[in-house]
């Protein structure tokens, strides 16, 4: 057989197929994974035992690869930390098999007749500690490979290793086994010596190719970048080596350079060498090697040390020749070579020549150590001497530091759908995501929550996706010639496998339902659909995928679907068929459906009929087929035969101007492109853009949606409520079939996405496209605000950095600017005759700049509202086509302007305010070396701190320079491997990131660290433009999808205040009049002109049923129809900006101008109030009295009622505030706390929120859907579903919520109480929920869980007080009232269910009683408590109370049983705990009887702080959970007898909050006399001072007198109602201070700015100066006696501003609505009126009427500004200005103001009301928005010193906000 194929070389993976099971053998755990270093795909091998994980080539120990190269190379990497090995079978002449073995397992070399084992000595990163310490140490480097191991090609020459260990003749290579761990790219021989450093011209040029030498072959070269050398990057290692480490004959690096670093020194002939006798010493080391025996170790310290190795002796400084003989040395140049002897000395090595030519080597008596090198280009031994001996410290001596944190970004969301297709949109199994494709990256969004996560893998666009039918397994096809198939693991996001499809362009793929089989349609070589099926049975356990059948055919197919009841049936359609498909013997084939009539026509899609018949077979269903010309086929699967043909056509007008449903008869039809068939409905989608809904007999229909595109695929889910839907315009959503709701869950651009730009202040983002559409997206919750369709293509787009509008270029030279708020296009300029390559508002907003590709620069005012031309120049940009969005751009101080032109080689710097130039950068000539012009492409300004313009070029490279000079500062070359086509510069001026092509690169700006850049993928088409986003905690960019990435690189100062970027709640969708005329001109217009609103899907009639659909107002098919939506407590509003705007007033005399904003205080939710019925009135008249009895829930009392209109609240997503932290708990409810010890789940509740916390972390969640305190709560047994109840906003039925748990969305509501809901309990297989009235109601309620339906009611002559399901029987209950014990029993006769109750009075002898509290035991005893202390046993059996004992001296609310323990809880404020083990055996006794036999005990007992009113413990009553009436939850240990405080709120009113400066600490202050210190991190108690008998009501931190050190902020001033002063410090929890300034109670305190005097005000208007100091009172006023003080606040300002000296201004309010400013210097003792302001208004009618408090408060913002509010002629808020001496505006208010607080930033005015509500509000431009949270009249708010948070409070009520609208 000739071996002539094998030359020059053979691969080894490529030639003998190693992905193929037929011709290697995989074993273990082995995977294909893409390797970073190489950047290609690697064979992963893992495992601990290395017999068990392996590849084997060829697959079978009686085949032989038969390989007869020389030379064996082999790519490959240890894995770090782990072992390897490789065995290697090579055949020698006389058919002998010897093996090859070589590991870092091996200690030392082995070997036999037949077994060869080298130990491997394992490589280091360059200049690692390994790598140092390598270098000098002789042993012990055998082992695990290093934590910097590096990819390494080794050489094996199998022809001198046989011969010089084994004297034997090699033959060929038998086979390879590779075994765990380490990565293999792969192995090839030859019979050349290749070196991976010599390049092809190198080895031609100086004739090492026919010498042997050659270079690497390309396809096993790992790559290595340009100005990089390949042995810093990779190991080359030879074998034989001429390494010196320890242990000898083993596989290392060797000391010789490569070939390729003397290539100038070549010496193709072996030198002559001298030959010497060799010495007794080295006779004997050859006499080792020939026997196979490894040579021992003399020890160190004995003299002289003989080396058992000595290499060739030779002068010379050419090439090393112990490289070369390595390399070439034969078998017989292995014998002794004659010549004369030299002489070689260095330090510490004495080398002599004795007598009979012999050589001796001696080493020196002392400890130093020699370290030899070999220069690179010297070519001589180098010997350095270092004084020894030496300890290497465990730190590198040089790290390579690199780009931190890694990975730098993190994607975190995508706006984008379809790509290839949109055809493909996948619903889980749970219905809880959808997955679907987006260009080359596969998303699964929540829909719930709309938080995206990603599958990465793909390298083009996703064709094709589909689910198992358990969405355990996800399959996933990519477009193209080199079509790949990738199954992915959907829980864990991993990919399992992925492999070639041998075709391309795949279009569909189907999965079986169990995941067995897999279905892909596409094309072959020559054009023709190929189906091919795949067993992907083994796939979940690591196994391959393998190809079951294929067929090729000509026969058109639009989608093939797999049969679910069957994995071998397949059914597809196309135009002018419709096939079935089966699987026999191996073979694919397939059966036509007769069409008959219909075989002409184009079929888009099939479904199977759902579900299963027992009296039929499983193929014995209906399929389903439509076509583009509307009609729909019936088809029975079994007999193969068209049972029926519908046919869908436009509607018809008719009388009054209404469209008739549409019906299925004659006539031009509708286009049908997707089906989808549920057990009882079906649904379509077609080219009108309708998703509709029939019944399976298509009747009519019964619901549809319209959309704006062409509706092309649908898909109900498998709950048979949802349907999703997607349009050919890239618009991706879901109708709820249940509420008739559509939700828009994506929508996206068709074409490519040209430019972007960001609203930092509403954080919007704008987009331009292909498409011809610009669109506005919410930044937060990506959902789509507007879009403004134009006649030209839109190409570049920039927002004002300050107000809702934004400027566009088009392709037409037209410049554009919109208003997002009015919906208008304010200017429309042409001063370009080419398209629009640059556009750019400068960062003052007052300029605006376009560059047109013919050159043309111009220049407008955008401090008018006209955008007036100021200047245009011709000729000086540079002329260019194409899609530019960096061709200019401007600096941060708004001063200089860049760009490139008037040639490509110029940047030109210009002044930005008149464009007079500056500067002229000719970028061609600052690289000197190179022949070629560069060329600039992009320009972009680093921040004006930095002073860099930066520029990138036509050759790849980033130029720094100087901004103002032009000076060349540092140029980085290769950025990318095409044109950058983007960069930005950080604002801190600490990272750039650069776009070229389809990745992102994220640079340290300085470029300090060895590895400067990291790089990022996702993309599948050009990345258009990248820029930081406006807060610096992410990136955007844009061209096939927006691609929304998380900046982990953020200052310390942004983490703080980090905005979470997960994504909200996907938003309804926005309405509109549907009969406003000019909103639908708006949205038809194409002019440029906006649509207010994004069309959306629309739902069908209100009611789900078969009837005629209502259209009035609609002439055609393609009309919208909008339903309007109104909220029963809140304003619709027609757009997110419309309406939530204040209205402004500006005086006549003020200079402003007004603001383009109308009031919104016009808007009405329009709900009407129903009047009480007569009966309803009588019976409220003669309602019961309270029970005694505290367990029976009472309301706190309130004044105060939610407002029922002109509240705004705002879109998910644009919130200027978030729920952070709620503190306490409510202790007025019952039963309204939960722990779960074994899931961890803790819910409980503090006024109308629902609260659910980690009590690891102390993370909050908040459930947020009441208006009213929240009375008791109940949650499922499997823990899935709370329900909580509370009375509703309007005083009608109360409210019931029932809640997820885990993602916290509210399922449904329910109402039936007229009262408060006293109790609530679910079943013990959660199918019931009960719920009892209070006292007002008397009833009784079951409801269905399954659709919380409303099963029976029971109306009882007594308050209930306590309810409990039987734990054996889910038909039984039992409940307690006034004297009396109800059973209960559920009787259900089909539909109808039936509530018997058998009412049993306490035993006489106990009196009258209110029976509190009751709880079952495992024995069929019910224990019931009382108001007077009892404790009743109740036999279920005879409903009789055989047992009672007295329990406590107090009412006992709370009943735990567990077993044989019961805990009881009580108002006497002891929790005990019982031994009740003997009550089962006393339950066939008498009363009489079992009282004398009582055997109770009581084991432990606890008191706590208040009234016990909810417990939740464990199953063995060890540890739990209690609350009290104090508004603290405990954690109980009964075993270590321990109660520690987890929840701690205030029981009374609190007065005041305050933080402190730095914001580590806030205090609270209540009515019970209390002042609280938290932690602001943890929300935990730190400290408590407690005054008895005393109110406090108000505190003050005192300001830092030094910043850096914040210890003066430690103390605090607290004014009491007594008319105390007092004053604590937090460093010593103790109270320092003690003063007595008032004689009334003091209302008001603030330290001064300086924080040596406290100012105090008080109830009678009496002010006072304390000093801190010394503790006396340095003043009093009295300007204000008379009416109390409400507000007192103290400013910084100019020493001289206002005329008057001093340093500190500050002002006083008092309920009599005046206000005085006074200036003062307390260190002079200084305090002068400034000014004076009282404020009218109208008489009130009594005295007793409650009026709004009078607050002052500086603007931050605006020197010598004040804000007030207070009763007066109008609700507003009035800005007075103390330098004009005028009110300069007011901003309207819609309530009377109960709080106000100013953010310090200037930029968010926070306002309370006495209708709960808190409302923020925009002091510019009026906007504001409202947020219900509180269940009483809001009485505090107050900003935090940075303003990032936010306190509100109402009764004991406290909310921490995190603000976001900053």
């Amino acid at each position: 057989m000739s071996n002539v194929w094998q030359h020059p070389y053979v691969n080894i993976f490529k030639h003998f197929k190693v992905e193929e099971w037929k011709k290697a053998t995989k074993e273990g755990d082995v995977t294909t994974i893409m390797d970073k270093t190489l950047k290609c795909t690697v064979y992963r091998i893992r495992g601990a035992i290395p017999a068990s994980n392996y590849i084997l080539l060829p697959k079978t120990s009686t085949q032989s690869l038969g390989l007869t190269g020389r030379y064996l190379y082999l790519l490959f990497k240890p894995t770090p930390e782990k072992h390897f090995v490789v065995h290697l079978d090579v055949a020698t002449k006389d058919c002998q098999v010897i093996r090859i073995s070589f590991s870092n397992l091996f200690k030392e070399f082995k070997s036999t007749a037949t077994w060869l084992q080298f130990p491997f000595v394992c490589g280091a990163a360059k200049d690692s500690v390994y790598d140092h310490t390598s270098k000098t140490a002789k042993q012990d480097l055998v082992g695990p490979a290093p934590s910097g191991v590096r990819w390494t090609c080794l050489m094996m020459d199998l022809r001198y290793t046989l011969s010089i260990y084994l004297n034997r003749h090699y033959s060929h290579l038998k086979s390879i086994k590779f075994c765990s761990s380490l990565l293999v790219k792969n192995a090839f021989t030859s019979d050349l010596v290749c070196d991976p450093g010599l390049t092809f011209a190198d080895a031609k040029q100086t004739g090492l190719t026919l010498q042997g030498f050659g270079p690497m072959p390309r396809e096993m070269c790992f790559p290595v970048h340009s100005g990089e050398n390949w042995h810093d990057l990779y190991d080359y290692i030879r074998f034989p080596s001429d390494g010196s480490k320890m242990p000898f004959d083993s596989i290392q690096k060797g000391q010789a350079n490569p070939v390729t670093a003397h290539l100038p020194n070549v010496n193709l002939r072996r030198q002559q060498t001298r030959t010497v006798n060799i010495s007794k010493p080295i006779k004997d080391r050859v006499s080792l090697i020939q026997q196979i025996v490894s040579p021992k170790m003399l020890p160190r310290h004995c003299p002289p040390l003989l080396t058992t190795s000595l290499p060739e002796l030779c002068l010379t400084n050419g090439v090393s020749q112990g490289m070369l003989l390595t390399d070439t040395k034969r078998e017989d140049e292995l014998q002794n070579e004659e010549g004369a002897a030299s002489e070689i000395s260095s330090p510490g090595i004495e080398i002599i020549s004795g007598g009979d030519h012999s050589v001796h080597v001696f080493a020196q008596k002392d400890n130093d150590i020699t370290i030899h090198r070999h220069d690179s280009e010297a070519e001589e031994t180098m010997a350095t001497k270092i004084t020894g001996p030496v300890s290497l410290s465990a730190k590198k001596v040089h790290e390579l530091t690199k780009l931190l944190p890694d990975p730098i970004l993190k994607l975190n969301r995508i706006i984008g759908f379809g790509g290839s297709t949109t055809k493909s949109a996948l619903w889980t199994k749970t219905g809880v995501s959808v997955v679907y494709p987006c260009h080359a990256v596969i998303t699964s969004m929540d829909v719930a929550t709309g938080r995206q996560r990603f599958f990465f893998g793909h390298t083009d666009k996703v064709s094709a996706l589909s689910f198992n039918g358990n969405s355990t397994l996800l399959a996933s096809a990519q477009t193209g010639n080199h079509s790949m198939v990738r199954i992915w693991s959907y829980p864990k996001g991993a990919c399992l496998t992925m492999f070639k499809t041998h075709a391309h362009s795949v279009c569909c793929l189907s999965f079986s339902y169990n995941g067995g089989v897999l279905c892909g349609v596409g094309k072959d070589n020559h054009g023709k659909n190929m189906v091919v099926l795949w067993n992907t049975s083994k796939v979940n356990k690591g196994g391959e995928v393998v190809m079951i059948a294929k067929a090729h055919t000509d026969v058109d197919i639009q989608t093939m679907k797999i049969a679910f009841f069957d994995d071998t049936r397949m059914i597809s359609c196309g135009r002018g068929n419709i096939r079935l498909w089966r699987v026999r013997s191996g073979a694919l084939r397939s059966c036509p459906v007769n069409l008959g009539e219909y075989h002409s026509q184009e079929f888009t899609d099939v479904a199977f009929e759902e579900g299963h018949c027992a009296d039929r077979e499983p193929e014995d269903r209906t399929v389903y087929a439509c076509s583009k010309s509307g009609h729909i086929l019936e088809i029975d699967y079994k007999t193969v035969i068209i049972r029926n043909v519908r046919r869908l056509l436009p509607s018809q007008p008719k009388h009054s101007q209404r469209r008739e449903k549409q019906t299925f008869n004659t006539g031009s039809g509708i286009a049908i492109n997707s089906i989808s068939i549920s057990s009882t409905f079906c649904a379509t989608g077609s080219e009108d853009g309708f998703l509709r809904l029939w019944p399976l007999d298509f009747s009519s229909v019964f619901l549809e949606a319209e959309h704006e595109g062409p509706v092309n695929f649908v898909s109900i889910g498998s709950e048979g409520l949802s349907i999703l839907a997607a349009t050919s315009t890239g618009n991706l959503g879901y109708l709820d079939v249940s509420s008739r709701k559509y939700t828009t869950l994506m929508r996206s651009h068709v074409d490519t996405i040209l430019a972007f730009s960001i609203d930092g202040i509403r954080r919007h983002i704008a987009t331009v496209s292909l498409d011809n559409t610009i669109r506005v997206w919410d930044l937060d919750s990506m959902q789509q605000l507007y879009d403004f369709i134009s006649e030209d293509i839109p190409s570049t787009v920039s927002f004002h950095p300050m107000q809702p509008v934004f400027a566009c270029g088009f392709s037409s030279g037209m410049v554009r600017v919109f208003s997002i708020a009015r919906s208008t296009i304010l200017a429309e300029h042409k001063q370009h005759r080419g398209q629009i390559t640059g556009l750019r508002f400068s960062p003052n907003g007052e300029y605006l700049y376009s560059a047109g590709s013919m050159g043309a620069l111009a220049l407008y005012s955008a401090a008018e509202q006209e955008y007036h031309v100021i200047r245009v120049l011709g000729n000086v940009v540079v002329r260019r086509q194409g899609w530019c969005p960096d061709v200019l751009t401007v600096s941060d101080d708004s001063r200089s302007l860049a760009f490139v032109g008037p040639t490509e080689y110029i940047v030109t710097v210009m002044d930005a305010c008149s464009l007079d130039e500056l500067l002229r950068i000719d970028v061609s000539i600052l690289d000197l070396e190179s022949t070629n012009l560069d060329s600039a492409v992009k320009v972009c300004y680093a921040p004006t701190s930095v002073g860099h313009l930066l520029v990138s070029t036509s050759s790849n490279k980033i130029l720094w320079l100087d901004a103002k000079s032009g000076r060349l500062i540092r140029e980085v070359s290769n950025v990318h491997k095409q044109q950058c086509s983007s960069l930005s510069v950080s604002d801190d001026g600490q990272f750039l990131i650069t776009a070229g092509e389809k990745v992102v690169k994220v640079w340290d700006y300085n470029m300090k660290h060895d590895v400067n850049y990291q790089v990022f993928i996702g993309h599948s088409e050009q990345i258009q433009q990248v820029n930081f986003a406006p807060d610096q905690l992410g990136i955007v960019t844009v061209g096939d999808a927006v691609y929304i990435w998380d900046f982990l690189a953020s200052p310390a100062e942004l983490q703080h205040s980090k905005r979470v970027l997960s994504p909200a709640k996907p938003q309804s969708p926005l309405k509109q009049d549907e009969n406003s005329e000019t909103n639908w001109n708006q949205k038809r217009m194409s002019s440029g002109m906006p649509r207010q609103t994004v069309p959306v899907p629309i739902s069908g009639p209100s009611c789900l049923d078969i009837s005629a659909i209502s259209r009035a107002g609609q002439e055609d098919l393609a009309s919208l129809y909008e339903e309007r939506v109104g909220s029963p407590q809140r304003c619709s509003t027609a757009g997110p900006l419309q309406d939530s705007f204040l209205r402004i007033t500006l005086p006549p005399s003020s200079l402003r101008k007004s603001l383009p904003f109308k009031s919104s205080l016009e808007c009405h939710n329009g709900l009407e109030t129903e009047d009480l019925s007569e009966e309803e009135k009588k019976l409220t008249q003669n309602t019961l009295a309270c029970p005694d009895a505290y367990k029976h829930f009472t309301p706190r009392f309130k004044t105060s009622s939610l407002a029922q209109q002109n509240i705004i609240t705002p879109p998910t997503g644009e919130e200027y505030l978030k729920l952070k932290a709620v503190i306490g708990y409510n202790g007025n409810g019952r039963g309204n706390m939960f722990w779960n010890p074994d899931t961890g789940l803790f819910i409980y509740t503090c006024g109308c929120v629902v609260v659910v916390e980690n009590l690891h972390t102390g993370l909050q969640k908040h459930w947020l859907g009441h208006y009213e305190e929240i009375s008791t709560l109940a949650v499922t047994h499997d823990a899935q579903v709370v329900a909580s109840a509370s009375k509703n906003s309007d005083g009608s039925c109360s409210l019931i919520c029932i809640w997820n748990i885990m993602d916290g969305s509210t399922r449904t509501t329910i109402s039936f109480h007229k009262g408060e809901v006293q109790a609530m309990t679910y079943s013990r297989d959660d199918r019931y929920l009960l719920s009892a009235g209070d006292y007002r109601d008397l009833s009784i309620a079951l409801w269905a869980t399954s659709t919380y339906q409303l099963l029976a009611t029971v109306s009882l002559s007594v308050p209930i007080h306590d309810l409990s399901f039987n734990p054996v029987s889910d038909s039984k209950f039992a409940c307690t009232g006034s004297g009396f014990s109800f059973f209960c029993l559920i009787k259900q006769q089909g539909k109808d269910v039936e509530l018997k109750m058998h009412k049993v009075p306490v035993p006489e002898e106990m009196g009258k009683v209110e029976q509190t509290a009751l709880c079952y035991s495992c024995n069929s005893i019910l224990y019931t408590s009382t108001n007077n202390g009892k404790i009743c046993a109740w036999d279920l059996d005879t409903n009789r109370c055989f047992m009672t004992w007295d329990g406590d001296e107090g009412e006992i609310g709370v009943l735990l049983c567990r077993g044989n323990r019961l805990l009881t809880g009580s108002n006497s404020r002891r929790i005990r705990l019982w031994s009740v083990a003997a009550v089962h055996a006393m339950r066939g006794q008498s009363p009489e009887t079992s009282h004398r036999n009582t055997s109770v005990l009581l084991e432990q007992e606890m008191s706590l702080d208040s009234t016990v009113v909810c417990a939740a413990f464990d199953d063995v009553l060890d540890m739990g959970i209690v609350g009290t009436t104090a508004g603290t939850l405990w954690y109980i240990n009964w075993i270590e007898n321990t109660s520690i405080r987890l929840i701690s709120g205030h029981k009374n009113k609190v007065n005041d909050v305050a933080f402190s400066q730095d914001e580590t600490y806030f205090a609270t202050c209540a009515d019970d006399g209390s002042v609280r210190v938290w932690s602001a991190a943890t929300i935990e108690l730190v400290v408590q001072f407690q005054v008895l008998n005393q109110s406090c009501l108000c505190i003050s931190w005192r300001p830092a007198v030094h910043p850096q050190t914040h210890r003066d902020s430690k103390h605090i001033a607290a004014g009491y109602s007594d008319g105390t002063l007092r004053f604590f410090s937090i460093r010593t929890m103790e109270m320092e201070m003690k003063l007595h300034p008032h004689q009334d109670e003091i209302t008001a305190i603030q330290f001064s700015v300086d924080g040596q005097v406290v100012l105090s005000g008080g109830k009678n208007g009496l002010m006072a100066v304390n000093s801190h100091q010394t503790g006396m009172t340095i003043r009093l006023i009295t300007d204000h006696r008379g009416a109390a003080v409400t507000s007192i606040q103290c400013a910084r300002k100019g020493y001289n501003e206002f005329g008057l000296e001093g340093s500190e201004v500050w002002l006083a309010s008092s309920s009599d609505r005046r206000v005085s400013i006074w200036v003062a210097d307390w260190q002079k003792g200084k305090c002068e009126l400034l000014d004076w302001l009282s404020f009218p208004a109208p008489s009130t009618e009594k005295e007793s009427d409650w009026l709004p408090p009078s607050l002052a408060v500086f603007s931050p913002s605006e020197p010598g500004v004040l804000l007030y509010v207070g009763y007066g002629m109008e609700k507003e808020i009035t800005f007075y200005s103390l330098h004009e001496k005028q009110i300069i505006k007011s901003i309207a208010l819609t309530h009377w103001s109960t709080c106000l607080s100013i953010c310090p930033k200037g930029n968010l005015v926070s306002v309370g009301c006495q209708e709960r509500l808190l409302k923020l509000i925009n002091p510019t431009n009026g906007r504001f928005q409202d947020f219900i949270c509180h269940s009483d009249s809001l009485h505090i708010c107050r900003f935090s010193p940075s303003g990032k948070q936010l306190f509100t409070s109402a009764y004991n009520e406290i909310l921490l906000w995190d603000a976001q609208g900053l």
